[in-house]
């Protein structure tokens, strides 16, 4: 598979995710995380499906398309290593949905990345919540769930908070 078709396949993974998930996220309460900003396009789809609902971005330097750039107060700036306890002390574990899409090309630099990831992340994860992330998480109380109708295994990893 090229490049471009990974990139396509990844991302019609993550709306297909995210559009399945929405039912289930407007029962919940909290707040929506997006972990990685990048262009924007993530923050844009969660902003369209769920007006309204305070999402808060992550980004190491924000470079988004000007029209999806959250406003200051729901920024966490910085590395992700510092930004998540920054926003655990002000939020704590209250989000019904984290969307996490970090990493690099490198598979091994990501699975050491996703050691720290998922335990940071469940910081802030409401039980009952959902984390939807691009690479596998391992945290105890986070169950995996099956993908959703036409998502590839293994494309996307759907969790549910217990």
């Amino acid at each position: 598979m090229s490049r471009l078709d990974s990139f396509i396949a990844r991302m019609e993974a993550q709306r297909d995710c995210l559009n399945f998930l929405k039912d289930r996220i407007d029962r919940l309460r909290g707040p929506l995380l997006e972990v990685g900003l990048g262009n924007g396009r993530t923050y844009d789809h969660l902003r369209t499906l769920f007006p309204g609902r305070d999402i808060y971005v992550f980004e190491r330097k924000v470079a988004a398309h000007p029209d999806c750039i959250p406003p200051d107060h729901r920024l966490f700036l910085g590395e992700a290593q510092d930004s998540i306890p920054r926003a655990a002390r002000q939020l704590g574990a209250s989000a019904a949905l984290i969307h996490t899409d970090l990493g690099t090309g490198d598979r091994a630099a990501n699975m050491a990345m996703g050691k720290w990831l998922g335990p940071a992340l469940d910081t802030l994860a409401a039980s009952g919540g959902y984390v939807l992330a691009n690479q596998p998480l391992e945290v105890a109380r986070w169950q995996r769930l099956p993908e959703p109708p036409g998502v590839p295994k293994d494309r996307y990893f759907l969790y549910r908070v217990r």
